[in-house]
């Protein structure tokens, strides 16, 4: 996978659809719909980022993601819910490996739309678009030790559990140990 595609895709995120959801960029105007999640300890608890102290701290990240976007550098996606108009949420790509075309993915769900397969389905939303679009050989996810329920969540859209390295990041001013799951194009299936 070369950057330069990268680069020209993502400076234009395209949207994504599913049956419930629609995945495109993030705007300042969904800073209700983000602070409203993200401002809470129990939803960064496994995060790498602290909790938004403000509306305007929220503000000012969607702000600096639309720059992002715009040099083609952000590869993450607003959720946003079809029937509720709402944004609930982000999936996408953290990272890629260009070299060895491999890229990792991320997402957060707000927590009054849990246990719904909301976020399995954007999860699997991005599959697709890596596989499909970016014609990538390997996707991975991370995660910290004890989030359970997002090792499921890899699980059930056929990523392997692969191990845990431990005490490998320092997150928060805290070593923490980090799972690693992943699904290679030969083992992917929409």
């Amino acid at each position: 996978m070369k950057k330069d595609l990268l680069y020209r895709l993502f400076s234009r995120i395209p949207p994504l659809g599913t049956e419930r959801l629609i995945l495109r960029a993030m705007r300042v105007s969904d800073a209700e719909d983000m602070y409203d999640y993200a401002r809470r300890a129990d939803v960064t608890r496994y995060l790498t980022w602290y909790p938004h102290g403000s509306l305007d701290e929220t503000r000012e990240y969607l702000t600096y993601v639309g720059q992002r976007y715009r040099t083609g550098d952000f590869y993450d996606w607003a959720i946003v819910h079809r029937a509720d108009n709402r944004m609930i949420g982000t999936c996408g790509f953290t990272s890629f490996r260009c070299p060895s075309d491999v890229g990792e993915i991320g997402y957060v769900l707000n927590p009054a739309y849990h246990g719904r397969g909301l976020a399995t389905e954007a999860v699997r939303a991005v599959l697709r678009f890596g596989f499909e679009e970016l014609s990538l050989h390997r996707i991975e996810a991370r995660f910290i030790e004890g989030n359970d329920s997002s090792r499921r969540l890899m699980e059930r859209v056929g990523m392997t559990f692969e191990g845990y390295a431990r005490e490998s990041e320092r997150i928060k001013d805290e070593y923490r140990t980090i799972g690693t799951a992943a699904i290679l194009r030969s083992e992917y299936t929409s």
